[in-house]
């Protein structure tokens, strides 16, 4: 009796094209419907790896880590400017789950920029910023806002160091007029100064220092006024 070959499993035509469309490894540029165009590493039809994604319609390019599709790792995210239609860098620095994580750079414009952590796409952690008309900033931030400690440096080279709540000064806390050779010493509420202390610092290198020195007030107990002050503020 002739022996007869057990026929073969055909596999279907869509799992086959499935299998085949899986991307895995290293690939060439791969174009997207919508004009976006990858080149880099793939892992199960996912960006994984190394690679450079750039957006049409957003005008911009990421170049560094992804992790099952989304950017994870280092990577810069650079912009195209309609004025001279080449591409300048926004951002480098670490990412997480697509969103600026870590440690990055950001630049808002050609003199303005922030270097520090972040935290969901969010400036978290510590920071400096430099501003446009010139201040600077340095210190603790959360959720994009000064919150800690920290000292902020104006353009005139006066500057606050202390303690910082969601954007504003709030707790203790020193202002140097630099330019008037005096410094205010006490507490803060919502970016007011409260209750403190005025004395002459600096005063004769100060390039517009006040007419007279700042008298000497003989207070039995200066501190115990101050510390009864601010628990005012701190039982409201």
């Amino acid at each position: 009796m002739p022996h007869l070959k057990k026929p073969q499993k055909v596999e279907p035509l869509s799992k086959l094209w499935d299998r085949k469309a899986q991307k895995c490894g290293l690939r060439h540029t791969v174009y997207s419907v919508n004009g976006d165009e990858y080149t880099g590493d793939w892992l199960d039809s996912k960006k994984h790896g190394k690679g450079t994604q750039i957006c049409k319609k957003a005008g911009a390019i990421y170049d560094g880590d992804w992790k099952y599709g989304k950017r994870d790792g280092y990577g810069t995210y650079s912009k195209l400017l309609s004025v001279t239609n080449e591409y300048s860098r926004e951002y480098s620095g670490g990412w997480k789950n697509d969103k600026k994580h870590g440690f990055g750079t950001y630049f808002y414009s050609d003199t303005a920029c922030y270097e520090g952590e972040w935290s969901e796409d969010q400036r978290s952690g510590w920071g400096r910023m430099y501003y446009d008309n010139g201040d600077i900033y340095e210190g603790e931030w959360l959720k994009n806002k000064h919150h800690g400690q920290g000292m902020l440096r104006l353009a005139n080279e006066n500057r606050y160091e202390g303690n910082w709540k969601y954007g504003k000064k709030n707790g203790h806390g020193k202002f140097f007029y630099l330019d008037k050779g005096q410094l205010y010493e006490g507490f803060w509420v919502d970016g007011v100064a409260k209750c403190g202390t005025v004395s002459d610092f600096g005063r004769a290198e100060a390039p517009t220092p006040t007419i007279y020195p700042i008298p000497k007030v003989h207070l039995l107990d200066v501190r115990s006024v101050l510390m009864e002050t601010q628990s005012t503020y701190h039982s409201e």
